[in-house]
């Protein structure tokens, strides 16, 4: 539920108003409040505890394409980390794709340099290989930046630079797992 710093509640709300931006009805969006899978940047979850949850989720509502964070978490946090090892266990198992029909594809991480570079990364992206690639357009930018403010007990001073300055508001690059 993001409850790091006691703002479970806020942060489940501010996830609600982030999701209504981006056209993502309340009742499509699931938070999982699990206490074996608490929010703190420094706790590797447990894999197969996850890895269940997430394969559940993906029957349930018939999902047939998961977008991840790969193996470094984008920002290097734990919990993003342990979604994408969660997820990889599932392709290696074999669960998914075959047994869902889901596709799996994986946020490349890049270095702080191409982070936060904007736009510019766009050049960059091209150039280099990937499975696929989005490019935002200024209205997607727009929309993506008024969801991000959705989530106001987390617009740190860092978060404020990331709406101004990071390539992931405007170019993704993506790889399949």
């Amino acid at each position: 539920s993001g409850n790091y710093y006691n703002q479970g509640e806020i942060r489940k709300k501010e996830l609600e108003q982030s999701c209504c931006v981006l056209g993502i009805p309340a009742s499509d969006v699931t938070v999982i409040d699990h206490r074996d899978l608490p929010d703190d940047p420094a706790v590797e979850w447990d894999t197969q505890l996850l890895a269940t949850l997430v394969l559940k989720h993906i029957e349930a509502k018939n999902i047939n394409l998961v977008v991840t964070f790969d193996a470094r978490g984008v920002s290097g946090h734990a919990n993003h980390i342990s979604l994408y090892t969660a997820v990889r266990y599932n392709v290696q198992l074999l669960w998914v794709p075959p047994r869902a029909g889901c596709r799996v594809l994986v946020l490349e991480s890049v270095n702080l340099c191409r982070k936060y570079i904007s736009f510019l990364d766009v050049l960059i992206s091209c150039l280099l290989p990937r499975d696929a690639l989005f490019i935002l357009t200024e209205e997607e930018t727009e929309q993506a930046k008024r969801a991000m403010r959705c989530h106001r007990s987390q617009l740190l001073w860092f978060r404020q630079l990331y709406l101004l300055l990071s390539r992931y508001l405007v170019v993704n690059s993506l790889r399949l797992l």
